[in-house]
C-alpha cells in the first residue's frame, strides 16, 4: 500500500539531459519540482560520446541558451576543447562542437539543480503514472511512496527495461551498468500508450598509456574561440585546450568483422530494437559500406582527470575479444588495453504520434514526454525537448498557451514535428538537411528568433533582455552604415581589391554590393573602410551575413509565409475523416489516429499525399460554408 510522500506541482520522471531541462524550467518559472533519478550520479550523464553540439545538434543547444536553458552554459563551464565545424560551407551549417569534460559536466549540472530552491532531486525508481478520469495526478514510486503532482514530464532516456548486449553476453542494466527501469513500461501499456523498442550503442573505452600517440594525427581546437551561450565572451570561457586524434580502420579490421558477424546480436536477430540510421556500429558500417575500405576514428579524451579515452566511431556490440582483436589493428591501438567493452543496448520507447505539438500526450492530460522516451537520440535533442516539456508543463498548470515552436522558429521546432508527425520508426537525429529553411534557421542568429520569446516566458532576464536588444541595434546600425558607404575607384583600393582576386572598380561602389562578393569578407574590406567603428567580431560577422546573403535570406522568408498559410488552416476537432469522400483509406486512418490541427501538419504525415490535401482543404471549405 502506497503512502502520501507529498505534493508537488511539477515531476520530472528521469534525470538525463531531458530531464535536467524540465526541472530547471519549470522551477525557474516558479513550479515547485520534484526531479527523479535512478540512481544521482547518472544526472546529466553522458554514457555515450563525451561531446555536445555538432552538425544540426550545435543548433539546438543555441537554441536552447537562447531561449533560457542550461546546456550551453553548462558545456562553456566544461569543455576540453571547441571547433567550429562546416566553416568551409555557407553559414547556414555552420556547427559548433566542444569536447566536455564529462564527470565535471554531469557535476556542474547536478551542482546547478542542487542549488535551485524549487527543486527537491530524489533517487529512487517510478514505476507507476497514476492517472484519474484522464488527467495526470501524480508518480508511484518502487518503494510505493506517491507523490501528487499536476503535471508529469516523462525523460526516462534509454532506462526503461533496458538490456545491454554484445556477443553473447546480455546484462539487464541501463547504460554504464547503472539499474534499469523496469516497473515503467507496463505502467505507460496500462494508460493505452504504445511502446517502440530501439536500440543505440556506444564504443570501447581504452587506456591512454596503452595508445601509441605519435602513429595518430593530431586535432587541436579552435584558437577563436566561440562560446555555446550567448551570455559568454570568448574571453569569459578561454582555457587551454586538450588535443584529439584521428586513426582509421582497414582492411584487416573490416575482415576481422567481417568473419565475426554472426557473433554480433544485431546480425543474429538477438536485437529487437531498431537501431540509429545515422549513428551505426563499425560492424553495420562494413556491411553498409562494402566499398569503403578506411573509416575515421577519432581518438577522444573523457576529461581531464581520467585516463579514458572514447574510441568514437568504433560503437560494436561484438564479442570482448573480437573487440579487442579489431582494435589492435588501427594503427596506434594496436596495444591498447580496453578499460570498458563496447556495448548496444536496447530499450522501450513510446510512439510520439501521441503526443500535442506541446509534448503533453493526447489523451492524458497533464502528462508530458521528452527526450530519448520519443524516439530521439542525442544528448541535444533530449536537452531541446526537456526545455519545451518543462515550459509547456508550467503553463498546463498555470492555464497559458503552450510554447510551440514551428519549423520555420528553430531547428527544435523541426525535431518535435519531425517527431510526432512523420511516424518515425528508428531513432531519430537532428541534421541540417531535416530544416527546410536553415539559412533563417542559423546557429548564429539564434537569440534574434528566440530570445524575445524565453523573455516573455520569464526564463530570460531584463537585464539579458536589454543587452540581446542592444546587440541587434549595433548589428542593424552597422548593416546600415555599410550600405551608405561608397568605396572610390582609386588605384590604392583597386590594388586592394585586386590582392584579393576580385576586379577593380571603374566607378563608386557601395561598400554593401563589394561585400557580396564571393573572394571578399568583412575582415578584408576594413582597409577600404577606414572610418569603420571598434566593434566586437560577432557584429561584424552578423551584419556581413545579412548582407551578403540577403537575397537568399528574402527568398527563405517568402516560402516561410507559404508555410505559414498552411498552418494558419486549422482543422476543427473531432473531424469524422472515414465520410470525407475522395480521401485514400490510409490517409483516413493516418489522419483520424493522429489528429492534426492545422493542414501544414497534416501534409507532413508519412502516408497523406498532395492530392489527400487536396481533397481536406475542398472539405474544409464546404465546411465553412455551412456554418
Amino acid at each position: 500500500m502506497s503512502y502520501n510522500a507529498g505534493q508537488y506541482d511539477v515531476a520530472i520522471v528521469g534525470g538525463g539531459h531531458a530531464g535536467c531541462e524540465a526541472a530547471l524550467a519549470a522551477a525557474r518559472l516558479g513550479m515547485k519540482t520534484i526531479m527523479f533519478a535512478i540512481n544521482l550520479d547518472s544526472i546529466a550523464m553522458m554514457p555515450c560520446n563525451p561531446s555536445i553540439g555538432g552538425t544540426s545538434k550545435g543548433h539546438l543547444v543555441r537554441e536552447i541558451d537562447a531561449l533560457g536553458g542550461e546546456m550551453g552554459r553548462n558545456i562553456d563551464k566544461t569543455y576540453i576543447q571547441t571547433k567550429l565545424l562546416n566553416t568551409g560551407k555557407g553559414p547556414a551549417v555552420y556547427s559548433l562542437r566542444a569536447q566536455a569534460d564529462k564527470h565535471k559536466y554531469s557535476a556542474e549540472m547536478k551542482h546547478t539543480l542542487e542549488k535551485n530552491p524549487n527543486i527537491h532531486i530524489r533517487q529512487s525508481e517510478v514505476t507507476k503514472i497514476c492517472v484519474e478520469d484522464g488527467r495526470v495526478i501524480g508518480v508511484e514510486t518502487f518503494s510505493q511512496a506517491f507523490y501528487a503532482a499536476k503535471a508529469v514530464v516523462l525523460c526516462t532516456g534509454t532506462y526503461l527495461k533496458a538490456r545491454c548486449l554484445f556477443g553473447e553476453t546480455i546484462i539487464y542494466t541501463g547504460p554504464n551498468g547503472l539499474m534499469a527501469a523496469n516497473g515503467l513500461s507496463q505502467s505507460l501499456l496500462d494508460l493505452g500508450i504504445r511502446l517502440f523498442r530501439f536500440k543505440t550503442g556506444t564504443p570501447a573505452r581504452v587506456l591512454r598509456s596503452s595508445v601509441d600517440f605519435s602513429k595518430l594525427q593530431l586535432h587541436p581546437g579552435d584558437e577563436e574561440i566561440l562560446p555555446f551561450s550567448f551570455e559568454n565572451t570568448p574571453e569569459d570561457i578561454k582555457r587551454e585546450q586538450i588535443p584529439c586524434y584521428l586513426t582509421y580502420t582497414n582492411e584487416k579490421t573490416h575482415e576481422i568483422i567481417r568473419k565475426n558477424l554472426h557473433r554480433s546480436p544485431l546480425y543474429a536477430g538477438i536485437i529487437e530494437g531498431i537501431g540509429p540510421r545515422y549513428c551505426p556500429s563499425i560492424e553495420d558500417k562494413v556491411v553498409r559500406f562494402a566499398d569503403k575500405k578506411t573509416h575515421q576514428i577519432f581518438i577522444e579524451p573523457e576529461g581531464e582527470d581520467t585516463e579514458e579515452l572514447y574510441i568514437q566511431g568504433m560503437s560494436s556490440s561484438l564479442p570482448e575479444e573480437v573487440q579487442l582483436e579489431m582494435y589492435h589493428t588501427l594503427p596506434g591501438l594496436e596495444n591498447c588495453k580496453i578499460m570498458r567493452t563496447a556495448y548496444a543496448i536496447e530499450y522501450d520507447c513510446i510512439d510520439a504520434s501521441q503526443l500535442k505539438p506541446s509534448l503533453e500526450f493526447k489523451a492524458i492530460k497533464g502528462l508530458f514526454a521528452s527526450g530519448q522516451i520519443n524516439g530521439s537520440s542525442g544528448y541535444e535533442e533530449a536537452a531541446a525537448q526537456g526545455l519545451i516539456g518543462g515550459i509547456n508543463a508550467t503553463h498546463y498548470i498555470l492555464g497559458k498557451e503552450p510554447l510551440i515552436l514551428h519549423r520555420s522558429d528553430a531547428y527544435i521546432g523541426v525535431l518535435i514535428d519531425d517527431l510526432i508527425t512523420k511516424g518515425n520508426h528508428e531513432p531519430y537525429r537532428m541534421m541540417t538537411s531535416r530544416a527546410e529553411y536553415r539559412l533563417l534557421l542559423r546557429q548564429d542568429n539564434a537569440d534574434a528568433r528566440l530570445t524575445p520569446m524565453g523573455h516573455e516566458i520569464g526564463l530570460i532576464s531584463d537585464e539579458r533582455y536589454e543587452k540581446f536588444i542592444d546587440k541587434w541595434k549595433r548589428i542593424q546600425d552597422e548593416i546600415s552604415r555599410i550600405e551608405s558607404v561608397i568605396v572610390k575607384p582609386s588605384a590604392e583600393n583597386n590594388a586592394v581589391l585586386e590582392s584579393f582576386g576580385t576586379p577593380p572598380i571603374k566607378t563608386g561602389a557601395r561598400l554593401s554590393d563589394l561585400l557580396k562578393r564571393p573572394q571578399l569578407n568583412y575582415e578584408k574590406l576594413a582597409a577600404l573602410d577606414p572610418d569603420r567603428p571598434d566593434l566586437p567580431k560577432d557584429i561584424g560577422a552578423q551584419a556581413e551575413i545579412e548582407i551578403k546573403y540577403a537575397g537568399y535570406i528574402n527568398q527563405q522568408k517568402k516560402q516561410v509565409e507559404q508555410f505559414k498559410k498552411m498552418e494558419e488552416k486549422l482543422i476543427p476537432p473531432g473531424i469524422d475523416y472515414s465520410s470525407i469522400h475522395g480521401l485514400r483509406l490510409e490517409a483516413r486512418q493516418k489522419l483520424a489516429d493522429m489528429q492534426p490541427e492545422s493542414v501544414g501538419r497534416a501534409s507532413r504525415i508519412a502516408g497523406v499525399s498532395p492530392s489527400d490535401i487536396s481533397v481536406l482543404l475542398v472539405y474544409l471549405e464546404q465546411l465553412k460554408g455551412k456554418q
